[in-house]
Parts: C-alpha cells; structure tokens; sequence
C-alpha cells in the first residue's frame, strides 16, 4: 500500500481501536486474500484448541503412568533450571516459579538470579517461594546486569548435570523435565536438548505452536530454532564461557551457536512435544519479534561470529521477516558446471528454459547438454538449428523409450562438469544469480545435492522440497503458497536441510552422483527417483539443501503424461511399490518434517492424531491409529502425484 495512503487511512481510522485498524487497513489492501487468511489464522487457532484437549493434555491417569514410570529409571539426572528475573508482573512471576514445582520429575533444582529488581513484589514471591521448597536456589545481584549476566549468576548456582533456561514469565507443562530426563537417560551422549513450543496469551490460553524440524544446522544458521525448551551439558556451557553480555537479546542463541561447535549431530536430541509454554505480552519477542529490533542484530552478529570462528566464509544478511538471517556462501571461482536438460519436442518451453539459462544467467563457465530423447516436431528441429551456434550446447540423441534416470545417467557420462546441474525444460530463470547460489552450495563438503525455490507461473510455490510420507510416498513443502509467504515458521524463505529436493532443478557434485551410482534407472524409471537419489546420499552422511535463493518458474510436467493416465498407472504404482519396499521405515518418519504435523494436508495442519510416542503410555506406545473415516487414514498412493517432479 502506498505511505500516503495507508497514513490517512490511519488518521480517519484514529478512533477506532487498534485491531479494528489492523482490520481496516488489510481489507483496503488485500481484499479478499485478507479475510482469507484472517479465517484462516481463526481456524488455527480453533483447531489447535482441539488438539490440545485431545493430544496435549494431561490427565490424572497420564500422572500416574507418568510417575510410575519415573520409579523405573535406572538414573535420576539432576536438571538445574536457569531463571534470571528482572521485574516480571506478579501473576506470571507465580505463574513460572508454580510450573517448576509442578514438576512431575522431582529431581531438579531452580537457579534464580534476581537481576536488581526494583518492584517490591519480586522480592518478596522469590523469598517465599525460596522457602517453601529447598529445591529453588536464590540470590540477588547488587546492580542490574542485564540479562547474560543474570544468567550467569543463576548458572554459578547449578549443580545438575544440565541446565534447562526458562524465562521469569513462562511456564513448563507438568511433563517438561519427565521427558528431557527420559531422553537424557536414553541417549546419555546427548549435549544439547530442545523440544517444540507455543505460546499463550495474557488469558493464559495455548496459541501458535512451532513443531520443529529435528536438528537441521543450516535452518538453524537462518533462525534459533533450537530456543524453548532448551536444555545442554553443564559442562559444556562452562567450557564455552556461558551467556556473553554483547549478545543480550539473542544471548541463548549465541550460546547455542557456540554449544554446536563442540559438538556433533548425534549428540543433538530433539523431543516432538510442546514442553515451553512462550508468554506472549506486549513488548515480549513472543508477541511481536520486531519490538526488541537490538535481538535482531545480536543475532545476525552471534551467526557472524560462529561461521567466522569455524573459518566459514560467508555473508550474514537479514531476511525477509522479524527474526530470520539469510547466509550467502560465496565463491571464489566458478567450478565447470554441465547442465544436463532431457527434452522431447515443445520446443516453446525449452526456448524459454535456454533465453533464461544462456542469455540471464550471471554464471558463465558452463555447458548445456540437452537430452533429445526422439523429438518429431519441426519446430524442434529449427530451434537446434538456430542454438547450433553457441558452443556451449550439446545436442545428444537418446533414442530409446523415455526412462528419466537413464537418460540423466546416461548424459552425466558425456558431462564435463565438476557439477551436475539437472534441469528440467519446463524451467524459466527469474533472477541471473540462482545458478550461482546452486553451485556455492554444492561445494560445500558436507553437502549432497542443492534444489531451488519453484514457482508456478502465475507465482504460487511448486517446490518448497520434498517432505516424506506426504501423501503417501513424498510430496512438495507449502505447495501452492504465494511466493512471499514465509509459509510454517519462516520456512518457504529460508535456506534449510530437507530429506530431499526435486530434480527438476538439482545440483550436485559429480564425483558424488558417481558415488552413489546415478539416479536408480531400473526400479524407478519415471516416479521417486530424485528423492531416492537423495536418500541414498543421506545414507552416506551428505545433507540436502534447498535454497530459496535460486528461484525459477518451473511448469510443472508440462511436457510428459500425467501419472493418473491409464498407460501411466500401472508404472507408476510399481514405483510407489518399490519406494515402499526400500525405503518404507525412513518415508514413515521425515526428520525435518514434526509428526505432530499431518502428511494429508498440503496447508501444513496439525495431525490429528499426531505420529509421536507416549512412552508413558502401554510401554512407550505411539498415538492411537486414526479412525477410517479421518483425514490422516483417507491418503492413498496416488496422494503424491504431481506433488514431486519426475
């Protein structure tokens, strides 16, 4: 909306309470999309209400399981809880100090550090709950400190072998401690713990709850997705030197950043269940992230400063959001990179994918091998006569039946390229640096394949990645959200690890793709074979990137059948078959996908029941089954078509 405008909509709007000019203001802009998405958020808010009382919600029955089987552990780990205080209302004062002692894992200990207050009240609750129960640990600092430095002080009064870091304001579910204790004792390695979170209004009510990706390091370079509950080795927080006061605001993220450098991946746990409870008042980065802008650059500096000190060159840039940094890996040099695109006539859609790839790329040092796998057109024809000229492109001829897999194979043979780079000819390039974003992180050791940001033509998201068990075998990430949607928590916008990416825009190293032994051309020809490309990269310890920094329209199987026809099914259900056969444990439980989220509903909506263990309940069981009737039972294997691009 045009400044001036929307300034004397405000200015005839003043009477008006706030919310009412919120209101305003979005119908004038948005019309319609606004009332949808204000629905929408209503829904939410509803059906997660729903959810609670049926999925997240204690009963005297869950209490005594819960309890009984707290007797059974073969150790008690003692977990100091970290609380630096600084003049929070009374109420929520209560509020977190009562969720403590709620506790139905007794072996804890509460470390406060009252940072100067100077409301009367803090003193006095802290004392008096100091006395109720020996288990809370207190002192009052001199002079107020901030908040890193109350927290240090609170951290010199643990004696646990972890520290779990709550706020003066928020609250624990009664089974927080149960389950970090339970997880501790299974994996005794562990260093650092988190689990998924929500929020809750002034009322007190449960809203907005973030279900996590289990760890994910370069989702957690865009955004502290490690946050509440958070929960690390003592020692280690001692070892790096706890909180650091020039980070107050982000002062939990840069530990965490500094927590992961001495550590590794197995030793990272995270529990899909809501054990933190956010307040969401005004003023407080729960209720708005851009009314505390200084945590914001404290941010990008802590990221600044972890990528500087493990000797990663990159650039830290805000992106688009409150809260999120957005990592640019640069490069020094332009490794050879063959463009491997399989065609067969619709010479229109390939025209356009070479004008976009030869002419609007800022990328220079490649080779294009178009794949003419028995084209008839004349059209065709003429347009290899016109792109003869430019040396570099290939024309090769494959003149057996159309096998996706083994005409990339068998390309990648007569490919040059240090890189792979497998495009569909359906693609268009929308900004002249996507190729170099693919390749800067296809370089990188650590990583396995690259995939872009897909768009439709009209603008909406075809490719977000790849989730697994969508639908049945895989299907897209916020499919169909409008492309600056930051979609679930940020994430149609930032840079992460998913299971796998779509090879209708895929680069990867070649000596990798040799690696692995190339697309799987006989088990699937046509259907999945990106996504076991990728899982069988994940095998062998690589990571799949997706980045939205390359970002291309892509029409979608415009140029081949549709699986739903007759003469396609059967392959096509001799795929899904295959899929499940190899790989149906790992489809079953995509850990950068929350199994509190469903796999039937593209709009990422909470599952109902979610895929989550109980283990207090009937020795560790999962969630019932769904009913027949539900949503999360009614998918069936064609769920997947045209949701990955094969």
């Amino acid at each position: 909306m045009n400044p001036r405008v929307k300034s004397i909509l405000l200015r005839l709007l003043g009477p008006l309470p706030r919310p009412l000019q919120r209101l305003a203001v979005g119908l004038y802009r948005d019309r319609f999309a606004y009332l949808y998405d204000l629905m929408r958020r209503i829904g939410r808010f509803d059906a997660y209400r729903r959810w609670v009382s049926l999925h997240d919600t204690i009963s005297d029955a869950d209490r005594l399981a819960i309890r009984a089987d707290i007797e059974s552990f073969e150790s008690r780990p003692l977990i100091s809880i970290v609380m630096p205080v600084f003049n929070p209302p009374a109420r929520f004062l209560r509020a977190a100090l009562i969720s403590v002692r709620d506790q139905l894992y007794p072996h804890w200990e509460l470390c406060i550090a009252d940072d100067a207050s100077t409301l009367p009240h803090v003193a006095r609750i802290l004392a008096e709950y100091a006395a109720l129960d020996p288990r809370i640990r207190l002192l009052r600092r001199p002079r107020n400190g901030g908040i890193s430095a109350a927290s240090n002080s609170a951290l010199a009064l643990a004696t646990g072998e972890f520290v779990a870091l709550l706020d003066h304001d928020d609250v624990l579910p009664v089974h927080a401690l149960y389950l970090v204790a339970r997880e501790i004792i299974r994996h005794p390695a562990a260093d650092l713990i988190y689990s998924d979170e929500d929020k809750l209004d002034r009322r007190g009510r449960r809203f907005d709850p973030y279900f996590k990706s289990d760890w994910n390091p370069d989702l957690f370079l865009a955004q502290n997705m490690i946050s509440h509950l958070g929960v690390y080795r003592t020692a280690l927080v001692r070892a790096v030197g706890g909180f650091r006061s020039e980070f107050d605001g982000s002062q939990d993220y840069d530990l965490a950043l500094r927590i992961v450098e001495r550590t590794d991946a197995e030793r990272i746990r995270h529990i899909p269940h809501i054990l933190y409870h956010w307040r969401a008042i005004t003023g407080s980065a729960a209720r708005s992230p851009a009314a505390k802008p200084h945590a914001r650059l404290a941010a990008r500096k802590a990221v600044a400063a972890h990528l500087e000190r493990r000797g990663i060159r990159a650039k830290v840039d805000f992106a688009p959001g409150p809260s999120f940094q957005e990592i640019r890996y640069p490069l020094t040099a332009e490794p050879f990179v063959t463009v491997i695109i399989p065609t067969r006539d619709h010479s229109d859609l390939l025209a356009r994918c070479l004008a976009g790839l030869l002419d609007a790329t800022d990328y220079r040092n490649f080779e294009v091998l178009i794949v003419d796998n028995l084209s008839a057109e004349p059209e065709t024809a003429a347009l290899y006569r016109k792109i003869a000229a430019d040396r570099r492109v290939r024309v090769l001829r494959y003149t057996q039946p159309f096998n996706f897999s083994l005409i990339n194979n068998w390309a990648a043979q007569q490919a040059g390229g240090e890189i792979l780079l497998f495009l569909n000819n359906d693609t268009e390039v929308i900004r002249g640096d996507w190729l170099r974003h693919l390749v800067a992180n296809a370089v990188r050791p650590q990583v396995g394949a690259v995939g872009a940001k897909l768009l439709y033509p009209e603008g909406r998201v075809q490719h977000g990645g790849i989730i697994l068990g969508m639908g049945g075998v895989a299907g897209h990430f916020h499919l169909r959200r409008r492309a600056e949607d930051p979609g679930y928590f940020g994430r149609a916008l930032l840079q992460q690890n998913l299971s796998a990416v779509t090879a209708a825009c895929l680069a990867m190293r070649r000596r990798i793709f040799e690696e692995v032994g190339g697309f799987d051309d006989t088990n699937l020809p046509v259907a999945f074979n990106d996504v076991d490309l990728c899982l069988r990269l994940r095998e062998r310890g690589y990571l799949i990137v997706w980045t939205p920094l390359a970002l291309l329209y892509h029409r979608e199987s415009a140029s081949r059948p549709f699986d739903l026809l007759p003469d396609q099914r059967q392959r096509f259900q001799r795929e899904i078959a295959y899929m499940r056969r190899r790989w149906g444990t790992v489809l079953d439980r995509d850990p950068y996908f929350n199994p509190n989220l469903s796999l039937w509903d593209p709009t990422i909506a909470l599952a109902f029941p979610p895929r989550i263990s109980y283990s207090w309940r009937a020795a560790g069981s999962a969630a019932p089954a769904p009913m027949p009737h539900s949503r999360e039972a009614r998918g069936s294997a064609s769920g997947a078509i045209g949701r990955v691009r094969h």
